[in-house]
């Protein structure tokens, strides 16, 4: 009923409404990305073969090389792709991790992509990480605020990306989780991110008395285990991105260490420069990933954890990436009164019939090829397989303008076909 889920059940009676048939399908809450540089949109598959730190890796290349030379439009065209992307592959909500805002313009030219796409989304104001850019941005912050969050009920919603203290002088940290506080958001942060940065300080956070139920940790692969029971402990969130965290040298995910402490992380795409942009690959990773932890103890005769199921991973990618993104009032299960938020996958497609288990089907055998509809708010973004609400012939032509500027004005040379 407009934007709400009014009931759900069989045989219901409502009377003068569309009847959409989902014979063939499998009709669910859209799945939730608790944490995206979406802005990164433009760059996509550019850095697949690159670790997170060294000369050649992820730091020096994107956020120091390709990141420093985007314009705001660049930033806007970045973040359509990406938010078209996510929605063609079945996400409705989106936590956009933007650490863009080389100027306020940037910060601007990102939430009008978002308020474009028709997603549910939050807009995570990142500071700018690479060398002389500005990390002094509190005023923007406000301003930011004031002008486009006046309510928590819009489709769009605010919170804070701050470096983290692992990258950031502590008191520097300390003050920005505390202009989130003042301005009432939550706090998505990476920590426990390789061994670049200083190890402990989440540590001294948590001492300090900075680590509240308001905070979603991103990562975490290198904190202790005293500090992944601090943010137990606290009532925090958890952010893993498997595949990325496997194959760019953050560490190892530390799902078995979280879920020995009652912790179910949301998952995320993180990089599409590094990483396919769809839940399929996440769900697959993170259960791979525990099944071949608890294996590996049982192989060496020792006690092993249980399995995770297909069910428990499906609710990592909706229920608890609403829950860390601060909405699951609003969405993540199909529940009368949350907001209609609703895909439909096919299961009349060669890769996954015949269905026998229709939970696994989609967190073992589906792909962005089984979305067929995608509703956030009641409102169809994608029918038939198609988007319906962007001329796809010319976001590749913007997409490749961006693209052709940004690589050209930062020197770096793509690899030839």
């Amino acid at each position: 009923d407009g934007a709400k889920i009014a009931a759900v059940g069989p045989n219901l009676n409502a009377e003068g409404a569309e009847v959409i048939d989902a014979s063939d399908m499998i009709v669910m809450p859209g799945f939730v990305d608790s944490h995206r540089h979406v802005w990164e949109g433009i760059l996509r598959n550019i850095a697949t073969d690159l670790p997170l730190d060294g000369e050649a890796g992820y730091r020096s290349l994107i956020l120091n090389t390709l990141a420093p030379v985007y314009r705001p439009e660049d930033a806007y065209v970045g973040n359509l792709v990406g938010l078209y992307g996510a929605i063609d592959a079945g996400i409705t909500t989106i936590l956009d991790w933007s650490h863009i805002q080389a100027t306020r313009e940037h910060a601007d030219a990102v939430i009008k992509a978002l308020q474009e796409s028709g997603m549910r989304a939050v807009f995570a104001y990142g500071y700018p990480s690479w060398k002389n850019s500005d990390h002094n941005q509190d005023a923007w912050v406000r301003e930011v605020a004031k002008q486009y969050f006046s309510s928590k009920d819009q489709l769009l919603t605010f919170a804070l990306a701050p470096q983290g203290p692992e990258f950031s002088p502590l008191e520097t940290a300390k003050a920005q989780w505390n202009l989130a506080r003042e301005l009432d958001v939550r706090i998505t942060v990476h920590v426990g991110v390789g061994t670049a940065g200083k190890l402990g300080k989440l540590g001294e956070m948590g001492k300090a008395g900075l680590l509240k139920d308001d905070t979603t940790y991103i990562h975490c692969t290198t904190l202790s285990d005293d500090e992944i029971q601090m943010i137990a402990d606290s009532g925090g969130t958890i952010s893993l991105s498997a595949p990325t965290e496997m194959m760019m040298g953050h560490g190892l995910p530390p799902i078995q260490r979280l879920l020995d402490r009652g912790l179910r992380p949301s998952l995320s795409v993180d990089a599409e420069t590094n990483m396919p942009n769809d839940m399929f690959t996440q769900m697959r990773a993170v259960n791979s990933l525990q099944k071949g932890l608890s294996f590996e103890r049982k192989l060496a005769r020792k006690s092993a954890p249980a399995f995770l199921t297909a069910r428990e991973v499906l609710e990592f990618a909706t229920i608890e990436g609403a829950r860390a993104n601060g909405l699951l009032d609003k969405t993540g299960t199909l529940t009368p009164g949350k907001q209609a938020d609703i895909i439909m996958l096919r299961t009349d497609r060669p890769n996954i019939l015949p269905v026998n288990d229709p939970v696994s089907a989609v967190t073992w055998g589906m792909d962005t090829s089984n979305v067929d509809t995608v509703f956030v708010a009641g409102k169809a973004l994608k029918r038939e397989g198609k988007l319906l609400n962007v001329d796809v012939d010319q976001l590749m032509l913007k997409a490749y303008e961006a693209r052709d500027y940004v690589i050209s004005k930062s020197g770096f040379k793509l690899p030839a076909i």
